[in-house]
């Protein structure tokens, strides 16, 4: 059952895609962000259903692993690397660990695949090396324990987290610090278990920063942002949680979904989204949210090992639809251990092997990422 309701229209307009034959591999064209007359839209939220008791459930495994913390001032990095002592990213019944593999393809997939773009290639917004003087992916900064936090202006301030934040001089910045994209900034922190997130940043000089709009995401818990409100994304997500990470592969399974984009959106959001970049209601675009997995026909099977593993996440957990950009970009954390040869290669697939999947069935509150796994 699909439920009506009506939210805030607040920022990220729609962007049409660029050609990416006019970029090179592995960078993302950024999404053209403008602020938008308000207005009242559909937004969609889907129905839920019954599940054992959450608090039997085992936390999640899978951490952004980085440095053990050191003193507070330490510099922090952009490319975590082992420890023990991670936090998870999210609980094990968060729907962004959820397998999709069995549930059931929505009616609207094929509307929704050919407004993405049929024969669009898959595109890995991640890699090795630099591009125009910033990584090639969105950088994950960990921050030691003792973080001095510095204030954040934001210029949505109604649909922010105030902070304080702890952000480090040097932080990672999408692009670069000379970046005019997205500008996304992703401080992990181990030690308090927090994702803190910005768009837009950037510094002032004298120790605080200001942004377009900042979300804190406690890890150990499956709360969903207010429904209408933004985050660093325009789907109102965690990027984090949607970050393929190098990491992942060395250890042989990507267990979560993966964050994706689309040239063109609707006015509406499904679960576990909270908010739209559109001003468009046809039905035949998808909503921020949407759920995708690649089919189970098609043959990966002669991928290189990370393209493979990245196809496979796939398969199995899907990709998430969460901001405007290029068709079928894949959004991941840089690191100079990928293959940028081996993840080019899922070039391969195109849009047509991707289908838009129900997950009502998963959901046990609208206000709550909290799900039922699929069996």
């Amino acid at each position: 059952m699909i439920a009506p309701a009506v939210a805030k229209h607040r920022r990220l307009g729609q962007n049409a895609a660029v050609p990416t034959s006019a970029m090179p591999p592995g960078r993302l064209q950024p999404a053209r962000r403008v602020v938008p007359a308000a207005l009242a839209a559909l937004v969609v939220i889907l129905a839920g259903c019954t599940a054992p008791n959450a608090s039997t459930r085992p936390a999640a495994s899978r951490s952004v692993s980085g440095p053990a913390p050191t003193a507070a001032g330490s510099s922090p990095t952009a490319s975590p690397k082992p420890t023990a002592a991670a936090c998870s990213i999210f609980p094990a019944d968060n729907i962004w660990h959820a397998d999709v593999s069995r549930l059931p393809v929505l009616p609207a997939s094929a509307a929704f695949v050919a407004s993405i773009g049929s024969t669009a290639k898959v595109h890995p917004d991640f890699g090795a090396g630099d591009y125009d003087g910033g990584p090639i992916g969105i950088p994950i900064t960990t921050v030691p324990a003792g973080q001095a936090r510095v204030t954040v202006s934001f210029q949505y301030a109604d649909e922010s987290d105030p902070g304080p934040y702890p952000v480090p001089a040097n932080a990672q910045i999408e692009g670069g610090p000379s970046s005019s994209g997205d500008r996304h900034v992703i401080l992990y922190d181990p030690a308090g278990c927090r994702d803190y997130e910005l768009y837009a940043a950037y510094p002032n000089g004298n120790g605080t920063w200001r942004a377009g709009s900042g979300a804190i995401f406690d890890l150990r818990a499956n709360r969903l942002r207010t429904r209408g409100w933004t985050s660093a994304d325009a789907a109102g997500l965690p990027i984090l949680a949607g970050l393929v990470r190098y990491d992942e592969v060395a250890a042989g399974h990507i267990d979560h979904a993966i964050r994706m984009t689309a040239p063109k959106t609707r006015s509406a959001y499904v679960w576990p989204a909270t908010h739209f970049a559109s001003s468009s209601s046809s039905p035949s675009l998808p909503p921020m949210g949407l759920r995708l997995r690649l089919k189970s026909t098609v043959d990966i099977s002669g991928l290189p090992t990370q393209a493979r593993m990245v196809a496979q996440a796939m398969k199995t957990y899907g990709v998430i639809l969460a901001d405007n950009g290029s068709p079928w970009y894949l959004s991941g954390a840089p690191d100079d251990r990928w293959s940028n040869d081996a993840l080019h290669a899922l070039g391969g697939l195109t849009g047509s092997d991707f289908e838009a999947v129900d997950v009502s069935s998963l959901m046990l509150s609208s206000n709550s990422a909290d799900c039922r796994l699929s069996e």
